[in-house]
């Protein structure tokens, strides 16, 4: 049987909430700009990373390690 690490999915948890947070603040904080499309074609990038990491940490912690054995 394999121990889930929970830290992991906490922490996973928390960047994808952070990442959406982020890019939801970054449409309200920025005024409309000449070249909006751009502004949000680099803050979905980074967002996206973010919580593409996020996903990845809470996988890897759910997937978990072997349990001591003996």
């Amino acid at each position: 049987m394999r121990e889930r690490n929970w830290r992991l999915v906490r922490v996973g948890s928390v960047l994808l909430v952070f990442a959406v947070v982020v890019f939801v603040a970054m449409l309200v904080i920025f005024p409309p700009s000449p070249d909006t499309a751009e502004m949000i074609h680099r803050v979905g990038q980074i967002t996206g990373a973010i919580g593409g990491a996020g996903v990845a940490l809470m996988m890897v912690g759910l997937i978990g390690k072997k349990a001591p054995t003996g």
